[in-house]
C-alpha cells in the first residue's frame, strides 16, 4: 500500500511541474491577436523584407510609382485644397518627388542596370488617386493628408528595407540618401493632417 501512495504521490508532483512548466512557458508570451495589436516603435526595423523588395528591378518600380502618386496628389492638391498649409505642402512634394525621380533615374545610370522605371501607376494607387479625384470638396484636405501619411510611410518602409539589404550598391546608396528626406515628408504630413479640423 506505501508503494502505492509513493507512486501515486510521485505521478501528482510530475503533473504538477509539468502544468507548472506549462504555465511558465505561456506566461508573459503575448498570445498571435495580442501581438498584432502591439505596433513596434520602428515597423522597418522589425517587418522582414519581403525578398522581392531587395531586388533592383522591384524596387525601381515601387519607388518610382511612390513618386508618380506623391506629384499626381500633390498637382490634385494645388487645384482643389482649401487649406493654404496643404497647398504649400502639395507644392514641396511636387518639387521634392521630381528631385528623387531625377536621383533615382542618376542612380540607376551609375548602377548601370538596365531597369526602367514604369510610365503609369498600378491599379491600387491608380484607385487612391481616382478616389481622391472623388472625394468631396470640404473632405479634400483631411483626404489627402490622410493618404500622405499612409503613403509616405509606404515609401519611407522601402527605401529603409533597401538601402539595408537591397542587390545593388548605387541603388542602395540612393535609398539610403532619400530615406531621411521621406522621414522629415511623414513628420510635416502628421503635423498637418493632426492640425486639420
Amino acid at each position: 500500500m506505501s508503494r502505492t501512495l509513493l507512486i501515486a504521490g510521485a505521478a501528482v508532483c510530475a503533473l504538477s511541474l509539468a502544468a507548472c512548466n506549462k504555465k511558465t512557458e505561456t506566461e508573459g508570451a503575448a498570445t498571435p491577436a495580442e501581438q498584432a495589436m502591439t505596433p513596434d516603435a520602428n515597423p522597418a526595423a522589425t517587418v522582414p523584407t519581403p525578398s522581392d523588395e531587395t531586388a533592383a528591378p522591384t524596387f525601381v518600380e515601387k519607388a518610382a510609382m511612390s513618386d508618380m502618386f506623391e506629384i499626381s496628389a500633390a498637382k490634385l492638391a494645388l487645384t482643389r485644397a482649401s487649406n493654404q498649409q496643404v497647398k504649400k505642402f502639395a507644392q514641396e512634394m511636387i518639387d521634392a518627388h521630381t528631385a528623387t525621380t531625377n536621383d533615382l533615374t542618376k542612380a540607376i545610370g551609375e548602377s548601370g542596370q538596365s531597369l526602367t522605371p514604369p510610365a503609369a501607376l498600378n491599379k491600387d494607387l491608380q484607385d487612391k488617386l481616382d478616389d481622391l479625384t472623388k472625394a468631396d470638396a470640404k473632405d479634400f484636405d483631411k483626404a489627402y493628408m490622410d493618404g500622405q501619411v499612409d503613403a509616405h510611410q509606404s515609401a519611407l518602409n522601402l527605401l529603409q528595407r533597401y538601402a539595408e539589404d537591397g542587390d545593388v550598391a548605387a541603388i542602395k546608396a540612393f535609398a539610403a540618401a532619400t530615406a531621411p528626406k521621406v522621414q522629415k515628408h511623414l513628420d510635416l504630413a502628421k503635423t498637418l493632417r493632426d492640425g486639420l479640423k
